[in-house]
């Protein structure tokens, strides 16, 4: 079935953000089982996309159940990002999403994620060039400023009404500044504002940790949907709770002690299909904090867990948990 873009949109979705080394096609399914309405890939780089490389490759390469997903691209040619869009688009994403919000110093100083917030113009240019390249729609993460703009003068506002008029058809506004990264507190008022600018849709992203902010996100700054980042990879149950809460269902109950040791068990064992054991031993080892939250015995737990190499005794520690 084809991708709705506008009735997606009309629903209220609550999206995992695209965030490099953790939302793979295994960590997407675990968010989508949990309730996410669409999930967005790694970044994907668009000059590796265009030379075939393997990473770029198996980042847009979808299966038949990893869906909706839209592929994030970046990169800092305007020509490249549009050749790269196309290769993309034939992977028959949802959409097509460029990152111009990254703000990562080695990907900004290249001109390419925030640092197409230093040069507007070619921001726009860029995105008017890709939606004329893909027949997919294409739609733009960023930031509301670069930071070095003062706090009366963010350009986003500006750019979503301009990125509206190059075709872009939505827009994701992390509500800080490149130069802030994670720190300091989103000022989702900036969502707001491009909101009351612009007729597509706007996603509102920063500090949306709970079901009450994804619901308080919404009704004060009127936009479409929310998207959700680091709070997914320590508790994925994000998710179901937003999306009970904004259906009118209420808090849904916390996760179980069983749900927990499920969770980080089904990952374990989803990883060790997709990368092998050794790899997704090492790849678990940061997740089972969060997953594990609150479970008796934890504690003990989570300080053996870092020293085991063998997947069959990791299995076997989460299997002794709870029992």
């Amino acid at each position: 079935m084809a991708f709705d873009f506008d009735a997606f949109f009309r629903a209220r979705p609550v999206i995992l953000a695209p965030m490099e080394d953790v939302t793979d096609a295994v960590f997407r399914r675990v968010c989508r089982r949990r309730g996410a309405t669409l999930c967005v890939t790694e970044f994907v780089n668009a000059d590796g996309l265009i030379a075939g490389h393997d990473e770029a490759a198996d980042k847009v390469a979808l299966e038949a159940d990893d869906a909706p997903t839209a592929i994030q691209i970046y990169g800092a040619d305007p020509e490249r990002l549009a050749q790269a869009a196309e290769i993309a688009s034939r992977a028959e994403p949802a959409f097509v999403d460029l990152n111009c919000g990254c703000w990562v110093p080695k990907i900004a100083r290249s001109g390419a994620g925030a640092g197409w917030l230093g040069e507007p113009e070619a921001m726009i240019a860029m995105a008017k060039l890709v939606v004329s390249r893909v027949s997919h729609p294409v739609t733009v993460k960023t930031r509301i400023g670069t930071g070095r703009e003062g706090t009366e003068g963010m350009p986003i506002v500006d750019l979503a009404r301009r990125l509206e008029d190059a075709g872009v058809r939505a827009i994701t506004i992390h509500c800080r500044t490149a130069k802030k990264g994670h720190e300091g507190k989103a000022d989702w008022s900036w969502a707001r504002k491009a909101r009351h600018a612009v007729s597509i849709p706007v996603i509102v992203n920063g500090d949306i940790r709970s079901a009450d902010d994804a619901a308080r996100a919404l009704r004060e700054t009127g936009c479409a949907g929310v998207m959700i980042g680091r709070r997914a990879i320590e508790h994925p149950w994000v998710f179901r709770e937003c999306r009970r809460q904004l259906d009118g269902g209420g808090i849904h109950p916390i996760p179980t002690h069983e749900e927990r040791v499920a969770l980080a068990t089904e990952h374990l064992l989803a990883l060790r299909d997709a990368r092998g054991e050794r790899a997704a031993v090492r790849a678990m080892r940061g997740l089972y904090a969060g997953y594990l939250a609150g479970v008796p015995d934890a504690t003990t737990v989570l300080r053996r867990l870092p020293s085991i190499t063998s997947l069959p005794e990791v299995l076997e520690v989460l299997s002794g948990i709870l029992a």
